[in-house]
């Protein structure tokens, strides 16, 4: 596939599972062998959902923005904010502060056959965490 094509993937997975919260639609982009190069992360496409069924629970109303989206072979970058609610459960087990989030995110996925098959990403977990309560700001 060429950038343009793997950019509009993506994107609709942006769309799809990021902002409508449809993780039944992660089959559709991304490979079953898919891996999070994140040391925490459980992997594949069910550590995916599992993952982001606790963080949908706990931020229901989260939404991923792209502020920015860069090709380069068989990558793609995506630099975007994620903002929402801090209202559920779910969430690494905090309760819920009832305050709103606001953080940014650079993801990198490496596609093959117009699916997702490896992540990274770097977030701002600090700000993240300052906002659940979960950390004192400094």
């Amino acid at each position: 596939m060429n950038t343009e094509n793997n950019k509009k993937v993506v994107r609709e997975f942006y769309e799809e599972v990021f902002r409508k919260h449809d993780l039944a639609a992660v089959g559709r982009f991304m490979h079953d062998d898919y891996i999070q190069h994140n040391p925490d992360a459980s992997q594949g496409k069910a550590g995916f959902v599992e993952f982001h069924e606790g963080f949908f629970a706990a931020i229901p109303d989260s939404c991923a923005t792209i502020n920015q989206m860069v090709a380069e072979g068989d990558l793609v970058y995506v630099y975007n904010t994620i903002t929402g609610t801090h209202a559920g459960e779910g969430f690494l087990e905090y309760p819920p502060t009832g305050n709103k989030v606001h953080y940014d995110v650079v993801d990198m996925f490496r596609l093959r056959d117009g699916k997702l098959c490896e992540h990274w990403d770097v977030a701002d977990t600090r700000a993240l965490f300052t906002q659940v309560g979960a950390i004192k700001p400094i």
